[in-house]
């Protein structure tokens, strides 16, 4: 399954904030340096989505905010019910 995600950088905790429409928002705890952003992100996301961090995939989006990611490992229907449960 393929998620949009707009990342906010150096919050207090990982967390997802939100869902507006069909992106995703998630507060992640390091800074945007050297990529550890991106990892903290993708190690949050494997946590949530209860998959094996090598399941989570950064497709598009490296440098920005906003990130294309492939989450494998579980049926869709599965990953859209965990979303559901976001406000």
């Amino acid at each position: 399954m393929i998620i949009k995600v707009r990342v906010i950088p150096n919050s207090k905790r990982n967390e997802v904030v939100s869902r507006v429409g069909s992106i995703l928002r998630v507060k992640v705890t390091v800074p945007t340096v050297d990529g550890r952003a991106n990892e903290e992100l993708c190690d949050f996301l494997s946590d949530f989505f209860d998959v094996k961090r090598s399941m989570i995939f950064l497709r598009k989006g490296e440098r920005g905010r906003e990130k294309t990611i492939e989450v494998l490992g579980r049926l869709e229907e599965e990953l859209n019910e965990i979303l559901d449960t976001i406000p």
